[in-house]
């Protein structure tokens, strides 16, 4: 390839300031930021992301209701001079839809489809919005569609050659196995484990009604007893219903997804969030204050 894309391991904060300045009547501007009609917006069939977790949608809107959208859209110019395609952010779109917004704030690039996906891999990758099979499918589509290689892909991303190899090796797993990844039933570092098994379903079933750890599916995916046929790992001992059940109370209550360890010398609570929206809200729980 030979239009190397290495403006863009800068980062999306430094594209954006690169920005085109598109005039219009349908666009109002204040301070550098420009404001949209949620129904000039349309979103974009080439987006990464595909799946939207309903109850933190349900969470943003709620945000978005109370204090509007904070970080602006990315959006490109259709062929419609009327419409105009989201680039990134098209969970704050939904939710401001939701919410009952009339306009969002907007940031508008003239970009070809090349590099529009490229800033929506980039803008989901820094706010770890995408799963790790949506982020896998990111890269499938730029390395098909635009012929770029694992460096190249690396250097967009800002990511390691590794980081990216081993992401794309997840579109090797069947359908099933990819679904659960989806779902977050399996890491990916669960997913890796499974990629060279002769029966990875079974053994992503087995990982996942077991509770196993990465380590423990690894010598999972590689027990063989003489006959040359997988044996069982060791599973780890059932856990204290008590801590269980706690466990799942403190979830519920923060709507992330939480997990507690206790023992006689003391334990560690562990909360899980894959938003900045979300770390705000535990931030607001803990001490009163936003981040």
């Amino acid at each position: 390839m030979n239009d190397k894309p290495t403006r863009l391991g800068r980062g999306l904060a430094a594209l954006i300031g690169d920005m085109a300045t598109i005039e219009g009547a349908r666009v109002t501007e204040s301070g550098g930021v420009k404001r949209l009609p949620v129904e000039f917006i349309m979103a974009n069939r080439a987006n990464p992301r595909r799946t939207f977790d309903p109850e933190q949608l349900e969470d943003l809107t709620n945000s978005i209701r109370e204090k509007g959208v904070m970080q602006p859209l990315l959006v490109r110019p259709s062929e419609d001079p009327n419409i105009f395609e989201l680039i990134a952010g098209e969970r704050r779109w939904r939710a401001a839809q939701k919410a009952g917004l009339h306009d969002v704030p907007v940031i508008v690039r003239d970009v070809d489809d090349k590099e529009a996906l490229e800033l929506a891999i980039i803008e989901n990758v820094q706010r770890a919005d995408l799963n790790p099979l949506e982020e896998a499918m990111g890269y499938g589509q730029l390395i098909e569609q635009f012929e770029y290689t694992q460096q190249d892909l690396a250097q967009v991303i800002g990511k390691s050659r590794s980081h990216v190899a081993n992401t794309l090796r997840l579109l090797k797993l069947p359908e099933d196995v990819r679904g659960m990844v989806s779902s977050g039933a399996l890491t990916a570092g669960h997913a890796r484990t499974l990629i060279t098994a002769e029966d990875p379903a079974a053994l992503a079933k087995q990982i996942v009604s077991g509770g196993l750890s990465v380590r423990e599916a690894e010598a999972l995916s590689q027990q063989r007893d003489d006959s040359g046929k997988r044996r069982p790992v060791d599973v780890a001992p059932a856990r204290d219903p008590d801590t269980v059940a706690l466990e799942r109370r403190l979830s519920d209550a923060l709507g992330l997804s939480v997990a507690l360890s206790h023992g006689e010398r003391g334990g560690k609570l562990e909360i899980r969030y894959k938003t900045l929206e979300q770390l705000d809200g535990i931030c607001l729980k803990l001490t009163g204050y936003q981040n």
